[in-house]
Order: structure tokens, then C-alpha cells, then sequence
């Protein structure tokens, strides 16, 4: 199955933009947790076990760098969209949408995940590149 938004070069650009921009914002936030003593003791502090830092950050750092070069961009669509529902409704409680602890930034993630779940790897990826490729090279 491939949803195809448009043949229009302008929405291919736009999104490979939207899938780079959303994919280093998750690749620096998820960089940003390995090794973060203080990660381990604010998620310790929800009561969340220190031991799933490494897993949160993986499931955030992988699929970015994936959402980046266009590789199984749907399913890291959807890892990320069950990681900002985590972020959400467990770490911000879904309490107010702006303001302290509010989790606007964290719903337009969660939009632009779903997008990218639908629109898949758009034709400047490479996945697009794979299937292009002759059959007996692959």
C-alpha cells in the first residue's frame, strides 16, 4: 500500500522537510537521554523504572535518524506517535495545553507522526530510491 498525497515536486520537498525537521528534533531528544543521570532519576520519580532510559531514548534516537534518511518511516511514525502519547498523558498528565506542563509542542509532534504514518516516505527517500532500482539488484 502507498498513499500518495500528490505527483507535485513542492509537496515532495515538503515532505521530506517535515520528516527531517520532526527527525532531529527526536534524534537530539533522545541523544539527550543516554547517559543523562538526571533523565534517569526525574522518570525514577514517576515511577517509571530507571532502567527503561536506554529503551526511551532508543525509541526516540532510532526511529528519528530513520525518519531522517526515509527508511520505515511508517513504523517509526508510529513508534513515535506512542512515545508523545506517553508524553502526554503520563509525563504531562494532559493537564493544560500550554503553560506549565503544557503539552502543545509534544501534540504537534504527535500530528506530524500521524502525517508521517499516512504520507509514508514521500519520493525523496530511500525507500523511494529501493524501489527504483532494478529488480536484480535487490
Amino acid at each position: 500500500m502507498d498513499a500518495s498525497l500528490s505527483q507535485n515536486k513542492l509537496h515532495d520537498i515538503a515532505n521530506m522537510g517535515m520528516r527531517a525537521a520532526i527527525g532531529v528534533i527526536f534524534i537530539v531528544h533522545g541523544f539527550g537521554k543516554f547517559g543523562n543521570p538526571g533523565f534517569g532519576g526525574w522518570i525514577s520519580s514517576m515511577g517509571i523504572p530507571a532502567e527503561m532510559q536506554i529503551p526511551i531514548a532508543l525509541a526516540e534516537f532510532v526511529p528519528g535518524i530513520l525518519l531522517l534518511i526515509g527508511v520505515l518511516t511508517r513504523i517509526s511514525g508510529a513508534l513515535l506517535s506512542i512515545v508523545m502519547l506517553g508524553a502526554i498523558f503520563l509525563v504531562k498528565g494532559a493537564s493544560s495545553l500550554d503553560g506549565d506542563k503544557g503539552y502543545e509542542f509534544d501534540l504537534i509532534l504527535l500530528a506530524a507522526s500521524l502525517v508521517i504514518i499516512v504520507a509514508g516516505p514521500g519520493r525523496v527517500s530511500i525507500s523511494h530510491a529501493i524501489k527504483k532500482l532494478p529488480r536484480w539488484l535487490h
